[in-house]
């Protein structure tokens, strides 16, 4: 298969951005195909999910690859567990929608946007399940060796928000397939406070949780199709406890939640605070509704995220002395 030259490039933040060539693979044989088609060619070889938590440049030099498999199996069942193997490709939300056929463990993180072969490299998190909970290993290509490779969940490192995919493997891997440990049983967390209260009032079912994480994700983020944003722009910061306490005593209603032997706090709050919400720079800001949301009200550059990035980090760090991190990677950066 050949690449299309000087194609333009996804990404849910709405910048924009074309690639020296792109293509799309449907198999492992497609792929390696192509990663040879580009050693040929002495290119640089780079891949790109449904570009929903990166950042990209206006032009990215190299061969771009997108994994278009995108199907799912059991491989394993015991009493307790579901083992199955999903393709890098599969729509993240699609995923979700159909793991409660096998099992269940994956229903807190529906709508999040990008795909299955992303979520390893952030460690996608949200309402109290994090993909590390229920993974089991992953598996792709590593380009510096040109060997399918398989990492086990020890293997992939991962942290809040982190993995070994984002840190000493960044834009050495490109993920094929993923293997979830999914419980046959049904043991929702439901701790986070918008789904327990509602869990109050309503029967909790694996299709009710998902509808209801929905629309709790709908009430808080804006939809990148109507407004082109990344989603929650910035990790909340992980700070030592006597730092959180001496913040807690000038601030009484500053947010906090134990996290292991830190304190994380919420960088919504941080950033609504010191007067980031709703306020514009330029053709980019931060949403009115959600302040943790950087969002492009049109025709914004890379270096018009990056100028507001760095003046909401400043203010931030000027009031609380905590550095804000971002969640979005900079494509081609490596």
């Amino acid at each position: 298969m050949m690449p299309a030259a000087q194609q333009a490039l996804p990404n849910t933040m709405g910048l924009s951005s074309h690639g020296q060539f792109f293509a799309r693979f449907e198999s492992i044989s497609q792929l390696l195909e192509l990663l040879r088609w580009a050693q040929r060619a002495t290119l640089p070889v780079r891949v790109l999910g449904a570009g929903s938590n990166v950042l990209l440049p206006e032009y990215v030099p190299g061969l771009i690859v997108q994994n278009g498999m995108g199907q799912h199996r059991a491989v394993r069942r015991d009493g307790n567990f579901c083992w199955v193997v999903v393709d890098g490709g599969c729509p993240w939300h699609q995923w979700v929608l159909d793991s409660i056929q096998y099992g269940h463990g994956v229903e807190n993180l529906a709508l999040i946007p990008g795909t299955v072969g992303a979520a390893p490299i952030q460690n996608i998190g949200a309402y109290g399940v994090e993909l590390a909970d229920v993974l089991e290993w992953v598996e792709g290509i590593q380009l510096s060796t040109g060997q399918l490779t398989r990492w086990s969940i020890a293997q992939c490192r991962f942290a809040y928000r982190d993995s070994v995919f984002k840190r000493e493997l960044r834009g050495d891997v490109i993920i094929t397939r993923v293997c979830f440990r999914l419980a046959r049983r049904f043991d929702p967390d439901v701790s986070y406070g918008p789904l327990a209260q509602w869990a109050q009032t309503h029967e909790v079912t694996p299709v009710g949780l998902i509808e209801q994480v929905c629309e709790v994700r709908r009430s808080k983020l804006p939809d990148p199709q109507v407004l082109a944003n990344a989603g929650s722009f910035f990790k909340n910061p992980l700070v030592a406890a006597d730092k959180a306490e001496q913040l807690q005593r000038l601030h009484p209603n500053m947010p906090k939640y134990p996290a292991g032997d830190a304190v994380k706090l919420a960088a919504g709050w941080l950033i609504e605070t010191v007067g980031w919400k709703g306020k514009r720079l330029g053709p980019v800001g931060m949403h009115d509704q959600q302040a943790l949301v950087l969002v492009n009200h049109g025709a914004a550059t890379l270096a018009d995220v990056q100028a507001l990035v760095r003046q909401v980090q400043k203010d931030v760090l000027a009031r609380f002395d905590v550095l804000l991190e971002p969640e979005p990677q900079l494509f081609a950066e490596a």
